[in-house]
């Protein structure tokens, strides 16, 4: 089944012929620029591992598109009760979200009821205050070497906008931008190979995402500030040390850098940090070497969560969106079994529990957040806020869950 809710969020539906009586909720990722049914419709085909393996599934849209996590959290829950309102209640119901729909569906399971347990895999699960910190470290950097976003001859911004609102430029644009500093694969010259040489060994971003990173890094951060802060910056990079170039001292003088707008930081931690209050298991599956989502973010996850109720999985894999439909199947059962039974398993357990391709490795534990990520001076996460703090927060205006 598909449809549109009262907020304009597209919705898809599927039950198995041999439904066992369980719903996944998912929650995707992104977020990308603009929605329409065939979202959905895409998110379906690539997680019908889930409906294989015999469990109803719905999905939202959002909203809109663009950034806001407490959003995209409403209409996911909304999409669960819509499923209900059809189908009656399932007998268990558990949550889902990939990479930034992580964050998404960890936020669900802080804030509604109605869930038996949480998957998350490749989840950005460090929130929005630190999470993005790489790509604010990317852009400055970026810029430093490359000087073309904006260029020299062209109106100057400040780099945490990613973008001025009325920028003309497209991600084809930026592409073409990056070439020209970088080069491509098959040409180079020896300039253009330094650049890269030394974007890499400052930001620890794989030569095969760089591209991606800087799109988000461009794009993602005009829309957060643009469209969700009134223009505000919620990102900082004062005091932060890069190392890696052939010339640190230069390029620490001569970066870019700028402080948070505190308000603005508070809006965007509001808005998708996460607080650890959640009393169902949850269970995590990340690729070790992960290029998009730094497996580093499930030891920031993990010290938040402070419970027991969580158990962290790894692959001996490079990518971010498609792990192995049987470790994705592994998961998901693990995890149901969990919620039935009481019994808590173990990352061996569940790479013994996984046939056909398996690349798990139960032993492997991923460093703190702040080795990969260059942490900021002061800290940068807020206290866990109280009921009454977070109502007097939701009413500021920002992110919010506002069309």
């Amino acid at each position: 089944m598909t449809g549109r809710d009262a907020n304009g969020a597209y919705y898809t539906m599927a039950v198995p012929d041999h439904w066992n009586g369980s719903l996944v909720v998912h929650a995707h990722g992104g977020p990308a620029r603009s929605y329409d049914q065939s979202s959905t419709d895409e998110d379906l085909a690539e997680w019908a591992v889930m409906v294989e393996q015999g469990y109803a599934w719905v999905a939202s849209s959002y909203r809109r598109g663009g950034y806001g996590v407490r959003m995209a959290a409403a209409d996911t829950d909304n999409a669960r009760r819509l499923f209900i309102a059809r189908f009656g209640p399932p007998r268990r119901t558990y949550l889902h979200g990939q990479s930034f729909g992580g964050n998404v569906a960890a936020k669900v399971a802080e804030t509604y009821d109605g869930y038996d347990g949480v998957l998350l895999t490749s989840g950005l699960l460090a929130g929005g205050s630190r999470g993005y910190d790489h790509r604010v470290d990317l852009r400055v950097v970026y810029q430093y070497y490359c000087r073309n976003l904006p260029r020299p001859s062209e109106p100057q911004y400040p780099l945490w906008q990613g973008l001025p609102a009325d920028s003309p430029l497209t991600p084809d644009d930026v592409s073409e931008r990056l070439h020209e500093c970088t080069g491509t694969s098959t040409a180079r010259t020896e300039q253009q190979q330094r650049n890269l040489d030394d974007i890499l060994a400052v930001t620890r971003i794989p030569e095969r995402s760089l591209e991606t990173h800087l799109q988000y890094a461009t794009f993602l951060f005009q829309d957060i500030v643009a469209n969700r802060l009134g223009g505000r910056n919620p990102f900082s990079n004062r005091g932060v040390h890069y190392s890696g170039s052939h010339d640190d001292k230069a390029l620490n003088a001569g970066v870019a850098r700028f402080q948070a707008d505190p308000t603005a930081r508070r809006n965007l931690s509001y808005d998708s940090d996460l607080t650890g209050r959640v009393s169902v298991p949850v269970l995590t599956l990340h690729a070790i070497d992960d290029p998009s989502v730094f497996v580093e973010h499930e030891s920031a996850y993990r010290a938040t969560l402070r419970t027991s109720n969580l158990v962290q999985t790894f692959t001996r894999e490079s990518d971010h969106d498609g792990l192995s439909k049987d470790e994705y199947a592994a998961s998901i059962n693990a995890l149901d079994r969990w919620a039935r039974t009481g019994h808590k398993p173990t990352p061996r357990s569940i790479a013994r529990s996984c046939t056909g391709n398996c690349f798990y490795d139960p032993s492997f534990r991923p460093a703190p957040f702040a080795t990969r990520i260059n942490p900021r001076p002061g800290g940068q996460t807020w206290p866990a806020m109280t009921a009454a703090q977070e109502r007097a927060w939701s009413r500021i205006p920002g992110i919010g869950i506002a069309p």
